[in-house]
């Protein structure tokens, strides 16, 4: 899910992305790190989980509107329908590679946690985020703001600003928190974002650990449309 290393005649390790998306995702967040970040420290990160779970959550109306034939996932066709709808100009390359990036199990579908990453995905690989919010049409005025704290977030956690997270980065932020388990705390927390294992999280796999560690949870999606569906019956 990250990228390659290399190593150069010095034996320094280069990091350089599998993908053209993967490449355009660190451009557009290391231009996003010239703002700088609002994050003070990675206690003020996890004090923000329950209003950013309930901003996550609240994607849940655009992911069933555009999850045409209400199968719990949306397909290829569904997703370009989406970015139409959206009025968000990508290249069918583009979405291509959005939807094969988002797609982790590989069974041609996006579920609502893959959904709302490839949401996040597409809010920072926007160049005008003003205009992006103007095309949020579906009733959800308050996406912007949810997905801002997660690219502050991981923007703090990429002290170096190459566009991922070391698992050094990740040690630094939690020891700086005071915590008397930090050392222990932040490797979890490593662990749970680099998915691929090669010692370095990009956007996306931080993406896919933080709507774990807020909460969300695409079993506990499941289970509570099946309540819904119970009591309409």
């Amino acid at each position: 899910m990250g990228g390659v290393v290399t190593k150069s005649e010095s034996l320094e390790t280069e990091w350089v992305p599998e993908t053209k998306l993967e490449a355009k995702i660190i451009e557009a967040v290391q231009r996003r790190a010239t703002r700088g970040t609002t994050m003070k420290s990675f206690n003020s990160i996890v004090l923000k989980f329950p209003k950013i779970d309930v901003g996550l959550r609240n994607c849940k109306a655009i992911f069933q509107e555009f999850d045409e034939d209400s199968n719990g996932s949306i397909d290829h066709t569904e997703l370009k329908n989406c970015i139409r709808k959206l009025e968000i100009s990508f290249e069918e390359d583009e979405i291509n590679d959005l939807f094969k990036a988002c797609d982790i199990n590989e069974d041609m579908g996006i579920t609502f946690t893959e959904f709302i990453v490839l949401l996040c995905l597409v809010y920072l690989l926007k160049d005008d985020s003003s205009t992006l919010q103007k095309k949020w049409t579906m009733g959800m005025p308050k996406l912007e703001p949810t997905f801002e704290t997660l690219v502050d977030t991981f923007v703090f956690l990429d002290d170096n600003k190459d566009g991922y997270v070391s698992r050094d980065e990740m040690v630094r932020a939690i020891d700086e928190s005071g915590e008397r388990s930090s050392g222990r705390i932040a490797m979890k927390r490593f662990e749970e974002m680099d998915w691929d294992k090669n010692g370095m999280v990009n956007f996306k796999e931080f993406l896919f650990a933080f709507t774990q560690w807020v909460g969300i949870d695409e079993n506990e999606e499941e289970e509570e449309e099946e309540e819904d569906n119970k009591e309409k019956a």
